[in-house]
């Protein structure tokens, strides 16, 4: 049998304005690792995603992504203190808990683009 492994999975995140979103995921607390022709890697410890100079607005108003994460009133937090909000002018959920026993909440990119942050209960 052959070996049929997967070494990681990115999505490509859509940017209406690029320069501004390789700022906001980058004071976000995300690495640029690399740049080339309209695609920029971000990472974060063992989280990737792949920012694309792309934009259209139904797609990234339907467009989701989710980090489980340790500690999620701590990145609450970090995200309300951090300027985040108002330097971008976006907007984060309060943390709750979730039918599916997750506590979670959501913060918008400047493009629109959902992620939620969820930390199993």
């Amino acid at each position: 049998m052959k070996n049929l492994s997967m070494k990681e999975i990115k999505a490509f995140v859509p940017a209406k304005d690029y320069q501004v979103s390789k700022n906001f995921y980058t004071d976000l607390g995300f690495t640029m690792g690399h740049e080339v022709s309209g695609t920029a890697y971000f990472y974060f410890e063992n989280c990737s995603f792949l920012l694309q100079d792309f934009y259209e607005e139904d797609h990234a108003n339907n467009f989701m992504m989710h980090i489980l994460v340790e500690d999620i009133k701590a990145w609450h937090e970090k995200i309300q203190s951090s300027g985040l909000i108002e330097k971008y002018d976006t907007r984060v959920t309060e943390v709750q808990m979730q039918p599916w026993e997750m506590l979670d909440f959501v913060l918008y990119d400047p493009s629109g683009v959902l992620w939620r942050f969820g930390q199993l209960a």
